[in-house]
């Protein structure tokens, strides 16, 4: 158990910081999961470009690594693409 003063205080930050970082990863998680379930290619093309910027968003914040995120990018255009 932490026992001074900026021990503890590192514990707090950490867990507003991981609870924080889960938040954005599972709305980036969400996103992706409707965009693929999507039907439609024109709404699914009209939501592309907001999922891929979500995807950006948590890649800069370090959530996930920057190569996760190309290929997360890659494989939701690539789905979006393949729709009819």
């Amino acid at each position: 158990m932490a026992n001074n003063a900026s021990a503890k205080k590192r514990i707090r930050q950490a867990e507003k910081k991981r609870i924080s970082n889960k938040y954005y990863h599972k709305t980036m998680r969400n996103a992706i999961r409707d965009i693929k379930s999507l039907e439609d290619k024109k709404a699914a093309e009209d939501a592309l470009p907001k999922v891929v910027s979500l995807i950006d968003r948590v890649a800069k914040r370090n959530i996930i690594h920057k190569n996760k995120a190309a290929n997360l990018k890659s494989a939701v255009a690539k789905n979006v693409a393949s729709l009819k």
